[in-house]
């Protein structure tokens, strides 16, 4: 293996000792982590990867190293950022969940005094405005319900294969969007089972894939729209500040036009959305399940290409 080539490449890589010292770094690692080269050779790996969500680890044989440690491009986001992000989603979080009990008491005023009005009106087209009104109280209520409920949620961990509820999904958006996409799988079948809040992580994975399949078939001028879900490990993760010995990473990518780029910043905040009929909820209660299990979710877009990626602990059985 000659580390000369790995200069060609984007993604920062690492080749270390038995020690899991560090003997070789590329340019791209010695811009992602702030140090040059001549520092980097010779201290532990582990000094510099506190800081990263996740990275790839490599045993490497018959080598002059005995490890090869990958990061990618799209886990290469600094944890302080992480943290920041995931603070201000929890502050708007809190301010909705009390806005929505400020709201809880004059929609339930709202909704019995249509009834009664309903009840008291001599016509029946009269009475479809009332009907309204408690139809659209109704709507508001399950909205505020939808608010509250992420954070008194509990997990109720059991034992299954991921692929199951990745199937579940995509059955699931095939059946609500017929042929209007092309669905591709890549799954990795050395992932074990896992456990985990099923239920949940199947409406996190649902959300998302719903997501991607609305921006595709949303978007006119598409000619092939392809929406791809993957599976992989990810190696000796590093979790809402937590480290664990492996990760497991579901992709959600689609070749649609992109998350515009005022949304980015702000695109897990509740009520957040780009599409005139969304709710803005759903990729903010996928967020709170995988916090909720350790783990994270996260995106890159640009036109052509967005990818989701969930990422959580990989506690196997």
């Amino acid at each position: 293996m000659d580390p000369s080539g790995f200069e060609l490449l984007q993604t920062a890589v690492l080749l270390l000792d038995e020690s899991e010292r560090i003997v070789q770094a590329n340019s791209a690692a010695e811009e992602l982590l702030g140090v040059s080269r001549r520092i980097l050779i010779g201290h532990p790996v582990d000094v510099y990867l506190g800081s990263l969500t996740s990275v790839l680890k490599t045993p490497l044989s018959g080598q002059p190293w005995a490890w090869l440690v990958e990061i990618p491009v799209h886990q290469a986001a600094r944890f302080e950022d992480q943290q920041q992000a995931l603070a201000g989603q929890a502050a708007q979080r809190e301010t909705l969940r009390n806005l929505a009990h400020e709201i809880r008491n004059p929609l339930t005023g709202l909704r019995v005094a249509a009834q009664l009005l309903d009840m008291e009106l001599p016509r029946g087209d009269l009475r479809d405005y009332t009907r309204v009104i408690i139809e659209e109280a109704d709507r508001l209520a399950n909205l505020v319900a939808r608010l509250v409920s992420p954070q008194h949620q509990a997990i109720e961990p059991q034992c299954f294969n991921v692929h199951e509820i990745c199937e579940r999904a995509l059955a699931l958006v095939e059946l609500e969007f017929g042929r209007r996409l092309t669905l591709v799988r890549d799954y990795d079948t050395s992932v074990p089972d896992i456990v985990a809040d099923r239920d949940g992580l199947l409406q996190a994975l649902l959300n998302v894939v719903r997501n991607g399949a609305q921006a595709l078939t949303e978007t006119a001028d598409l000619d092939s729209p392809v929406l791809q879900l993957r599976t992989r490990i990810v190696h000796q993760p590093v979790l809402l500040h937590t480290p664990h010995r492996m990760g497991l990473m579901i992709t959600v990518a689609d070749n649609g036009p992109g998350v515009p780029a005022a949304l980015q910043d702000k695109l897990f905040h509740p009520l957040v959305t780009g599409r005139a009929q969304g709710t803005g909820l759903g990729l903010n209660l996928a967020q709170a399940c995988l916090q909720l299990h350790g783990g994270v979710l996260e995106f890159d877009s640009r036109p052509g290409r967005t990818e989701f990626r969930l990422l959580l602990p990989l506690e196997t059985v």
